[in-house]
């Protein structure tokens, strides 16, 4: 069983407005019974996090096209995406780089 994970997860660039307009959120993922990886972050902020329109956010199981993922401040395509697994403390932040009216 995967021990509980304290992560700090970042919102900018416009996609904190889909948490209302809070930037940062230290959260802890409870354990379950395999690790846990950004894929399983996704839903959960999807299920714990969103407030509002969350096809602004993910897109399938990933995030949208056109936000950028970082990983305590490296590219998440540079940690394997989806399948980076978490560790406690990271920092990961999400930047929507589109702006629309």
């Amino acid at each position: 069983m995967a021990a509980p994970l304290s992560v700090q997860l970042e919102f900018g660039g416009g996609a904190e407005l889909l948490l209302d307009g809070v930037k940062k959120h230290q959260v802890t993922l409870p354990s379950q019974n395999k690790p846990w990886d950004v894929r399983n972050l996704l839903v959960w902020i999807k299920e714990n996090l969103l407030k509002e329109r969350p096809e602004l956010f993910v897109q399938g199981e990933s995030v949208r096209p056109g936000i950028l993922v970082l990983i305590n401040d490296t590219d998440w395509e540079l940690m394997g995406e989806l399948e980076y697994q978490l560790q406690d403390q990271d920092n990961v932040v999400f930047i929507s780089t589109l702006h629309g009216g």
